[in-house]
């Protein structure tokens, strides 16, 4: 079929002044801001948009139309707009009171624009322009995407949703794809009659066009950037509550909602707080969250204005293997993605450099409101985890700021790293400490009604929460968002003087892998107090002295709330040690991680940092005593080719863990506490993955029940079980796997169980599994989760592989993570070979702009080689003098 013959238009005819949305919103176009980056001419902006799009799901195609009311500001030659992976038929543009003029469309593919030509100048004024065009459906999370699935009857079924952030849009409808340019829009599809449709609005109307076709149509949205437009269609089911005036809900395949019944109680509990909280109550009538089948090996949820999409790994409850760990992730990625239908969809960063804005706000609102209404859960200790996957990469020489200068569609894509989340939230996290919890409150209230249906830049945000109070946020504020780093601040000298302590505190830089470099500098919001005494406040500039109630060890950064490393003097880490159960959870899981880094850093004895894991009683809270698994596994890695060394750290864990594992259990017990499920799950995967034997044998056990009681293995450890089993795997074992993956009764379970397949210890079995991922059964999102695993055992081998058959990796992976996978599979070795193949490959295949992920996986491996060389002996003599 000709592209001619398409639909009719949207065209002149149609009025210009549409029926306006009841939402309180400016209605004039707005491109970007001088000063603000673009990627298309100034001087058009759209203010409405009519899109009507016609899925073809069984061949993977779409045709579309759209009529977009374009005001013009200055004479143009054309107009641009973006586009990627569209075909164009008639284009028509319409001033106001006038003639229809025909114009011809462009295609720049590198750029990805359309040109539309008039044959001769566009004059300022108001405009329709209608087009027809044509698009792919893809098998990855990018544009308007497919994803197969297995019903709960064994019937194999396809759906459709979209995923447009960062720059996706453009693969849907061609349109000004960028933050700045916010519109409204109207969204309808021809679909087939009785499948559901969804949209960021309620259906306002639905039409039997006959012949088994249906046309349905939502309400106009609120004025947005075209990243948050949704559209999704299958055989799905909806459940509803109300919260307020807004109707909540969770959308599945059939017969899926009660596994999604988490997701809709923390979602009808969360949006009355966060009314509350943001002084600005949610604007749309409804608040979906839509559960896809599949994965993605780069993004879980997506926070489209009113329809939040989800894959189902990251949203459903499964009781059979669901753990509690993964049930608290499901509450915070619904949290995560519910604050940004304020702070990213009402409020949007003016362009990605700002990119944090969204992310790292919505990180810190989630972790905020999950410990207020889910106390028990201790949420707050987990922005040390956070702080120290921040750090990670803001030690390296290759780490960039928290406000960034981004030029590209790749740059953009780079950009969702822990710097934008996990610093943006410590950053956050800091500030709030700094202001206050009412000034910093009142701060983001000021903020979001200044700027609701607009566009802001980082100093937005800190001038209102300065005006509300907060005096000197602004210097703070800049110097932790506007370069990158890390301060590390020195005690020199403690003093017990008249019962109190004086520390002379002295600020420098903590790095991996650029000590000799002149430090950067920072005001840094100091909070230190001794054990049991009152806190003490000091910005720290350079040098400068506090002084604390009371005498004996200390602490500089109580509370951890501050993002800075704190170097103590050898006595006070002992005494530290000494006083462990005295401390704060959060200042003893703070403690634990600063001191095991400064270790890794060579600011300090590795062996001090050991003492401490070593001075966590077996009495210590559940949450804490969780972390204590992680530090002996990153132990043994760093031991790795020294057989004997491991099994010393073997030998050790098993001492210090095992008591505690057989006081809590293998099974959940009645009345037990709420953090000993994530205890156990950490001691059980960490023991397993070590090769404890008492572990071991009883996953053996476990497993081989599975014969006679296919229930077996089911409950909240059915995964830790099954990858304890997948890395200890015989051939036998590892096709009796296979085949239980093949088996599964949903797609959760049958994607999971696929991705354990690359988890083998046997190179030969890892390599069945790499070729297994280039077949079609796993299905079209789960092979590159296979490599993944790989990738985490046999980083080499993943890579290599991939490297052989790239073109077909990258039609497993999202289109906007191409640049980065590489990175990411060998990211985590230590063999300076993969330094040399990753550079190569980036010299052959990116742009300096689009390898800044491989230049940082390159950065990882080289400190990981250094550190262990460094740290082999030290670490090693540790564990023997503990025999």
């Amino acid at each position: 079929m000709s592209l001619t013959k398409i639909l009719p238009l949207l065209v002149a005819a149609a009025p210009l002044a549409l029926a306006a949305p009841a939402f309180a919103q400016g209605s004039t176009p707005m491109g970007p801001a001088a000063g603000i980056t673009t990627q298309l001419p100034r001087g058009a902006a759209p203010s409405h948009y009519v899109i009507e799009v016609t899925p073809d799901a069984a061949n993977l195609k779409f045709t579309g139309k759209t009529a977009i009311d374009v005001t013009v500001s200055q004479s143009l030659p054309t107009l641009v707009l973006n586009a990627a992976d569209l075909s164009f038929g008639d284009v028509t543009l319409t001033p106001v009171g006038g003639q229809a003029v025909k114009g011809t469309a462009k295609v720049d593919a590198n750029a990805q624009t359309v040109t539309f030509d008039f044959g001769k100048p566009i004059a300022p004024g108001k405009y329709k322009l209608a087009v027809a065009y044509a698009g792919v459906i893809n098998q990855q999370a990018n544009g308007l995407f497919a994803l197969d699935y297995t019903n709960n009857e064994g019937q194999s079924k396809r759906a459709l949703f979209t995923q447009f952030e960062a720059p996706d849009a453009r693969r849907f409808v061609p349109s000004f794809d960028e933050p700045s340019y916010k519109a409204t829009f109207d969204l309808s599809a021809v679909v087939p009659t009785g499948l559901m449709a969804v949209g960021n609005m309620p259906v306002k109307s639905s039409t039997d066009l006959g012949g088994g076709k249906t046309r349905v149509t939502f309400g106009t949205s609120p004025k947005m950037s075209s990243y948050l437009l949704f559209f999704g269609l299958g055989e799905l089911d909806r459940a509803t509550k109300m919260a307020g005036n807004t109707e909540v809900g969770v959308i599945t395949g059939k017969g899926n909602t009660g596994k999604a019944q988490l997701a809709l109680d923390a979602s009808a509990a969360i949006l009355p707080y966060y009314n509350d909280y943001f002084g600005v109550p949610f604007p749309l009538p409804k608040l979906d969250n839509v559960a896809g089948p599949g994965q993605s090996q780069f993004f879980s949820a997506m926070e489209n204005w009113g329809a939040i999409f989800t894959f189902e790994r990251a949203l459903l409850v499964d009781p059979r293997f669901t753990s509690e760990a993964t049930k608290r992730r499901i509450y915070e990625t619904v949290a995560h993605e519910m604050a940004h239908q304020w702070f990213g969809d009402l409020v949007t960063m003016a362009w990605w450099d700002d990119l944090w804005l969204n992310e790292g706000f919505a990180s810190w609102m989630a972790t905020k409101v999950t410990d207020k209404l889910q106390p028990d859960w201790e949420m707050l200790l987990t922005r040390v985890d956070g702080r120290e996957a921040a750090m990670n990469l803001d030690s390296l020489a290759t780490t960039h700021p928290v406000v960034q200068k981004i030029k590209t569609v790749d740059q953009v894509n780079q950009a969702f790293d822990a710097i934008t989340y996990q610093k943006g939230e410590a950053v956050i996290t800091m500030l709030e400490g700094y202001a206050g919890e009412d000034a910093w409150k009142a701060g983001i209230q000021a903020y979001m009604k200044a700027h609701a249906y607009g566009n802001t830049v980082t100093d937005d945000l800190w001038k209102a929460v300065e005006g509300a109070g907060a005096k000197g946020l602004v210097s703070i504020a800049h110097d932790f968002t506007s370069q990158p780093g890390i301060p590390l601040v020195t005690v020199q000298s403690a003093q017990c003087r008249g019962g109190q302590t004086v520390l002379s505190l002295t600020q420098g830089e903590y790095s991996r892998d650029r000590k000799d470099k002149a430090p950067l500098k920072w005001n840094v919001p100091v909070k230190a107090q001794t054990v049991g005494g009152e806190a003490q406040r000091l910005i720290l500039q350079g040098k400068g002295q506090i002084t604390l109630p009371g005498c004996g060890a200390y602490i500089v950064n109580a509370g951890q709330t501050g993002y800075y490393r704190s170097l103590y003097p050898q006595a006070n880490v002992k005494a530290l040690a000494k006083d462990f159960t005295k401390l704060s959870s959060i200042d003893q899981t703070g403690l634990l991680a600063d001191n095991f880094a400064l270790g890794l850093g060579g600011y300090q004895p590795v062996g001090l940092a050991m003492d401490l894991v070593d001075a966590v009683p077996a009495t210590a809270t559940p949450a804490v005593l969780a972390e204590v698994p992680g530090y002996l596994s990153n132990a043994y890695s760093m031991l790795e080719n020294d057989k004997a060394a491991q099994g010393r750290v073997v030998a050790y864990s098993s001492r210090k863990l095992t008591p505690i594992l057989s006081s809590i259990g293998y099974d959940a017990k009645a009345g037990e506490g709420p953090q000993v499920p994530v205890l156990r799950q950490a001691l059980v995967s960490t023991l397993g993955d070590m090769g404890d034997k008492a572990v071991v044998a009883e996953a053996n056990r476990r497993f081989a029940a599975l014969s006679s009681d296919p229930q077996a293995l089911d409950g909240p450890l059915r995964e830790t079980w099954l990858a304890i089993i997948a890395k200890n795997a015989d051939q036998a074992t590892w096709d009796r796997l296979r085949a239980m993956a093949k088996g599964a009764k949903t797609d959760l379970e049958k994607s999971s169980t696929y991705a354990l397949l690359g988890r083998a210890r046997d190179e030969k079995l890892s390599a069945q599994a790499l070729n297994l991922a280039l077949t079609d059964e796993p299905g079209k999102t789960t092979s590159a989760a296979i490599i993944s695993a790989v990738g985490y055992e046999h980083p080499m081998q993943a890579v290599d592989f991939v490297l052989a058959h790239r073109q077909q990796y990258e039609a497993l992976i999202d289109v906007s993570a191409r640049s980065q996978a590489l990175g990411r599979l060998g990211g985590g070795s230590a063999d300076p070979a993969m330094v040399t193949k990753l550079d190569a490959y980036a010299t052959q295949y990116l742009t300096p702009e689009s390898r800044k992920v491989i230049d940082r996986s390159i950065a990882a491996i080289k400190t990981r080689i250094e550190t262990r060389g460094r740290l082999k002996a030290p670490l090693a003599a540790w564990f023997a003098g503990k025999r």
